[in-house]
């Protein structure tokens, strides 16, 4: 008898991938479930399908690991939808024979399931589910900006998801942890740095959402209901790290006004003077003891709200939201980073026109240190406020002006956000085309391509920084040691002593456009008296002019290649700074006309 090379006799053991990969029609068998109820349990548990090397029944199917397969089977919650499932029928059993006291009566007794297990076998650690984070809050913010839908989307899951994401934004903007904003079409990205872990968000834009009917509700809403439990842990374990209780208990006049996140702000602030006055009761609740659990369930609801409203500011109190930016007592050392972006905004007042997007500015704002407000019922302070310093609009300004504060779009928070500075508002005025909002994502550098304000805003962070930079188009080598040059014999010891001499007039003339670039940077008007350097230089130029001869020509033409770009470098950087340097007298020289006109 000719055996075939698959063949397996009745009985025998399967082998390879045939024993360890199933299809999904096999495992929905094995399973005992139906198809949409199997998607839900893969998706709450994590399994995805596998790709085996070999297909064996082949490529038109989806295989799964026979070990998910029986991960699935003995979880518990497997056996309580399947009791939910039988408790449905009950429900439309008692609705076809019309007896509605009974059909309400067991849709009230209704039975639930929790994932706090589910989760907990997922993220052992609470890092792993920092880095899991990014695709959860992407969908929390997007289902937040959804309208709710009959028999598609509840309005209890659209307004669960806007408070987990209030939630978590202040949380953010409470510890400084944001560090990148970009506005793109499809929306807007932020990241955050929380416990070491970057964590990447998408928000969309503000605008009427359009849904289709090609979109599968139910694959989404699965996943919502998993992201949901894990927010909800992750900004539970986040609060009590800085004690501060969770859930939060916000005053109703401001959710009210959908004024969530300034809400949540007032809360922080209630729970930080708590904790100063009171820190053993603030340590026994960061413990999260069982008896202080114990005491807070026998606590109603109302009068929890009325003993956090007594904490509270006054709804009309100026400096409110700054108190988000408090310190309070058991919170983790700052770094660097958090230090620097607290300090951005500080002094700052903001104040939101009714056409600006306020929830994003209000969530990164304080994130930086300032002092926000906005045009409507429950803002801190008004448009009247003289101690306001930057006024935002997002359309031409046609009425009255105040000298005292700038008027500047929204593009300017964001560039100086990514900066980490405070950029001149020059092109970013009311009315005018503000300059390329780029990328903090992208490397522009290791790209190859700069694009020119990115460099402007590196002359103005080095400037900032009180750093010497190379003028534009002049790199920090053409300000090396000449020595080296004369030991790689690039030059002779006669041009090395004349390097030595161009390499001090350059560092001059670099310390001179640092200056110019500090004033420009802080708005100071270039002054008019010329400096000892442009005196020291222009003394000295008609008698140290350069005079190249054929020898030297020659000299450069049996050069290597490398140490002859070199040369070349620091002789374009000569030329550059000279042309550089009559810029600026020539500027200085109609200034002092001017003057004396204006004298005259």
């Amino acid at each position: 008898m000719v055996k075939h090379k698959h063949y397996r006799p009745p009985g025998k053991k399967k082998e390879g991938n045939a024993a360890r990969y199933i299809t999904r029609s096999q495992a929905v068998k094995q399973l005992q479930v139906s198809l949409p109820l199997f998607r839900k349990l893969c998706i709450l548990k994590g399994v995805f399908p596998r790709e085996p090397k070999k297909k064996v029944k082949g490529n038109h199917h989806t295989y799964y690991h026979l070990k998910d397969v029986s991960f699935i089977q003995h979880e518990p919650l497997l056996e309580r939808l399947r009791e939910i499932r039988a408790y449905e029928r009950k429900v439309k059993k008692a609705d076809a024979k019309k007896n509605r006291d009974r059909a309400n009566l067991l849709r009230q007794r209704r039975p639930t399931y929790r994932l706090d297990k589910i989760i907990l076998q997922r993220y052992p650690n609470f890092i792993d589910a920092l880095r899991d984070l990014d695709d959860c809050l992407t969908m929390v913010h997007l289902f937040a900006a959804l309208p709710a839908i009959e028999e598609r989307i509840e309005v209890k899951r659209i307004h669960n998801c806007r408070r987990l994401s209030h939630e978590w934004q202040a949380y953010i903007s409470r510890t400084h942890k944001l560090r990148k904003v970009f506005v793109s079409v499809k929306g807007i990205y932020y990241q955050a740095e929380v416990k070491g872990q970057k964590v990447t968000w998408l928000t969309p834009h503000p605008l009427q959402q359009v849904l289709t009917e090609d979109i599968d509700f139910n694959i989404m809403l699965n996943f919502l209901e998993f992201y949901e439990a894990l927010l909800a842990f992750v900004n539970c374990h986040l609060y009590r790290s800085i004690n501060v209780k969770y859930p939060p208990i916000l005053d109703p006049r401001l959710e009210a006004l959908a004024a969530d996140l300034y809400a949540l702000s007032r809360y922080f602030d209630a729970n930080s003077r708590s904790a100063v006055l009171d820190p053993q009761a603030s340590s026994l609740s960061g413990s999260g003891n069982v008896e202080s659990q114990q005491i807070g369930d026998s606590v109603s609801e109302s009068e929890l709200r009325l003993a956090q409203l007594q904490h509270q500011l006054p709804s009309n109190e100026p400096g409110a939201l700054m108190h988000l930016v408090k310190d309070v007592a058991g919170e983790e050392e700052e770094d660097d980073d958090t230090r620097e972006c607290k300090k951005l905004f500080k002094d700052m007042k903001f104040f939101l026109n009714r056409e600006v997007y306020r929830e994003s500015l209000l969530f990164v704002i304080p994130a930086f240190g300032g002092t926000v407000s906005w045009e409507g019922d429950g803002a801190p302070f008004e448009e009247n406020d003289e101690s306001i310093t930057h006024q935002i609009v997002d359309r031409p300004m046609h009425g009255r002006q105040t000298l005292a504060r700038e008027y500047v779009q929204p593009q300017w928070v964001y560039d100086c956000i990514n900066a980490r500075i405070i950029l001149p508002t020059g092109g970013y005025l009311a009315g005018r085309d503000p300059p390329p909002h780029l990328s903090p994502f992208v490397d522009n550098e290791a790209e190859g391509y700069v694009p020119d304000y990115a460099e402007t805003i590196k002359q103005w962070k080095t400037a900032g920084r009180s750093e010497v930079l190379p003028l534009p188009g002049v790199g920090k080598e053409d300000l090396e040691d000449p020595q080296n040059l004369l030991a790689e014999g690039v030059i002779d010891r006669a041009k090395a002593k004349e390097a030595v001499e161009k390499k001090k007039k350059m560092m001059a003339l670099e310390r001179q456009y640092h200056d110019e670039l500090n004033k420009e940077l802080h708005g100071i008007p270039h002054s008019s008296s010329v400096s000892n350097i442009d005196n020291h230089i222009s003394g000295k130029e008609t008698e140290d002019k350069e005079e190249f001869d054929d020898d030297r020509e020659l000299a450069k033409l049996g050069m290597p290649r490398r140490k002859r770009g070199k040369l070349e470098a620091v002789e374009k950087g000569i030329k550059r700074k000279k042309d550089h340097i009559d810029v600026i007298r020539e500027r200085k020289r109609k200034l002092k006309e001017s003057q004396k006109s204006k004298e005259g």
